[in-house]
């Protein structure tokens, strides 16, 4: 009895055994598979502000699957990577990315997150035309003139127009990133913008003659607008009440996006023919059919249901 429970005990043991030394195997082997999937990426180990010059103090080197490492990255920290401009703020712990960094050479500031091609504009603003502190670097404005129109012989009367569309802003006063409280946002005195040559010609000319606006729009609306521009007699015309859509971004599968519809100026009608305008013309009334009936010496006519 004795012997059948030491071997039933060894038994045990030997299958206890083997079933840990095949799951201790294949822990090893999934950990060595795993470790061959991995790739060293350079991250940031502080935030990277826009526009700085990338030291070896900012940086770390960690592991990433090589399934899901961005593409761009950097594998290890050398010449290639240290000081290079960022062109985009570089949260902690995210990759260093070749998209996120400015050409070798560039220098450091705003003249490196200006894209080939544009130009950096700074135009003057307050609270009103800066929309109260809200347009950060990154915001997409349009600009407005209120000016007064050329003329021969007589001056017209001022006309506000949308001169520039889906203008970025580059930076709020000094600073090329958001400001991160809220005093800097209230000493901003000016904005600069990205333009291109044409319309930095048409900028100048604007803010020289005439009154400018900042007009924030989503990020998401690219769309261009074609509009009349306004006037004293297209003030007074009014305009008709249209719903206000839901916040987000954009209009969803399936929907067009509508474009704003301008209210018919009214035509004016004279006082003496206003009751006439008024009243609908009444319809003749249809006419039944008839016979004419004679009765001895009377005759009428009887008409039909």
């Amino acid at each position: 009895m004795r012997n059948k429970r030491l071997i039933f005990a060894l038994l045990a043991a030997v299958v206890f055994g083997l079933v840990a030394a095949v799951s201790v195997s294949r822990y090893l082997a999934n950990a060595q598979m795993y470790t061959k999937n991995l790739t060293n990426v350079v991250v940031a180990k502080v935030e990277i502000p826009i526009g700085t010059r990338i030291v070896a103090e900012q940086l770390t080197v960690a592991q990433f699957p090589k399934t899901v490492a961005p593409d761009g990255t950097f594998a290890v920290i050398d010449e290639k990577l240290l000081g290079r401009v960022a062109v985009i703020r570089i949260s902690p712990r995210e990759p260093v990315t070749e998209y996120r960094l400015a050409p070798v050479g560039s220098a450091g500031g705003l003249s490196s997150v200006i894209p080939d091609g544009f130009r950096a504009m700074t135009v003057k603003v307050d609270d009103v035309v800066g929309v109260s502190g809200f347009i950060q670097p990154g915001t997409l404005v349009d600009v407005v003139v209120t000016i007064n129109p050329p003329d021969e012989g007589r001056q017209r009367e001022r006309v506000s127009k949308i001169v520039l569309q889906n203008i970025k802003v580059l930076a709020n006063g000094q600073n090329i990133d958001k400001p991160r409280n809220e005093k800097e946002t209230e000493r901003v005195k000016a904005v600069t913008l990205q333009v291109t040559p044409e319309q930095a010609e048409k900028l100048a000319l604007a803010s020289t003659e005439g009154k400018l606006q900042l007009v924030m729009r989503n990020s998401v609306d690219q769309g261009d607008e074609v509009t009349p521009g306004a006037n004293k007699s297209s003030l007074l015309a009014g305009e008709r009440a249209l719903p206000v859509p839901d916040p987000g971004l954009g209009p969803k599968d399936g929907e067009k996006k509508t474009a704003t519809a301008r209210r018919p100026r009214p035509r004016i009608v004279p006082a003496a023919n206003k009751a006439a305008t008024n009243v609908a013309p009444q319809p003749a009334p249809a006419q039944r059919p008839s016979i004419e009936v004679i009765e001895g010496a009377k005759k009428k006519n009887v008409d039909f249901p």
